[in-house]
C-alpha cells in the first residue's frame, strides 16, 4: 500500500530524514518507534505532504505522492491524527466530527457523512454521549478518541497515529490501543503508528522500524523486536545482560 524510497528530508536546514525506506502492506499495523528527535513524526508529517522532501520517493498504491498537497493526499486515503491531539476545543464533539469530514463534500457524499458519524460513535461509544459537549471540556482520554474519529470521518485507508498514548494514564492508554487493535479487525484499515510506549506499541502491532537520528537501523516483526536485546535496552527499559548477572 505505501512504499518509501532513499527518502531525504531537511527540516529548518537540518538534514532529518536520510535515505528512509520502509513499506506497508494493506492491513498492517506498523509501527515506528524510536527517541525523541528521531525523526518518527517529521516522517509521518512527510507521508501527509506537510514537509516536501528533498529527494525520494513516496508511493501509495503505486502513485507518487511526495509531491502532493496535504488536501490531496487526504482524499487519495491517508489521514493523519497529530501529536497533542489538536481538536477543536471550542467546538462540540460532533462539529469536530463534521469537520474532519471535509473532503466527503467535495466527493459529493453528504447524505454519507451522518452515517459516518454513526460509525465513529459505534466504535466510540463515549462520544456519542458526549456529542454536544465542546471538546475542550472532554477528558484526555476522550480527546485523544475524538480526534481519531475526526481522522476516521474522511474515511482513510492508512490512518497514521502520532503519539495516541502522550499524556493518558496507563488504563486509558490500554482502551486506546484497544481501539486501534478494532480498526484493523472490523474496518481492515491499515495503520502507521508512532509511539513512545515502545512495549504496547510492539504488542498490537505486526511489524517495526527501528529510528536512530533520522535513520532506519533496524526492522523486523513485532515479536522480533520485542526479543531484540538492543531494543529492550533503548525503548523498553531493560537489560538483560544486567538480570542475568543478578
Amino acid at each position: 500500500m505505501l512504499t518509501i524510497k532513499n527518502l531525504d528530508v531537511y527540516y529548518d536546514k537540518l538534514y532529518t530524514l536520510k535515505k528512509i525506506s520502509l513499506h506497508i502492506k494493506k492491513g498492517e499495523i506498523i509501527t515506528l518507534i524510536g527517541s525523541n528527535g528521531a525523526g518518527k513524526t517529521t516522517l509521518l508529517n512527510t507521508i501527509s505532504g506537510l514537509i516536501k522532501p528533498a529527494s525520494g520517493n513516496i508511493l501509495f498504491e503505486g502513485k507518487e505522492i511526495s509531491n502532493e498537497t496535504p488536501e490531496k493526499i487526504v482524499k487519495l486515503g491517508i489521514s493523519q491524527v497529530p501529536e497533542g491531539r489538536l481538536i477543536f476545543k471550542t467546538l462540540t464533539v460532533e462539529e469536530n466530527l463534521l469537520l474532519g469530514a471535509y473532503s466527503q463534500y467535495s466527493f459529493g457524499r453528504k447524505k454519507h457523512i451522518m452515517k459516518d458519524i454513526d460509525t465513529v460513535y459505534s466504535l466510540f461509544a463515549k462520544l456519542k454521549e458526549r456529542r454536544k459537549q465542546l471538546a475542550g471540556t472532554l477528558s484526555g482520554g476522550e480527546q485523544q478518541m475524538l480526534a481519531i474519529g475526526r481522522a476516521l470521518m474522511s474515511k482513510p485507508k492508512l490512518l497514521l497515529l502520532d503519539e495516541p498514548s502522550m499524556g493518558l494514564a496507563p488504563n486509558i492508554i490500554k482502551e486506546v490501543f484497544q481501539h486501534i487493535i478494532e480498526l484493523k479487525k472490523l474496518y481492515g484499515l491499515t495503520v502507521l503508528l508512532v509511539e513512545q510506549n515502545a512495549k504496547s506499541a510492539l504488542k498490537i502491532a505486526d511489524r517495526g522500524y527501528v529510528l536512530e537520528t533520522g535513520r532506519v537501523i533496524l526492522e523486523g516483526s513485532a515479536e522480533d523486536l520485542l526479543l531484540n536485546r538492543d531494543v529492550q535496552r533503548a525503548y523498553l527499559g531493560r537489560d538483560l545482560d544486567a538480570e542475568e548477572r543478578i
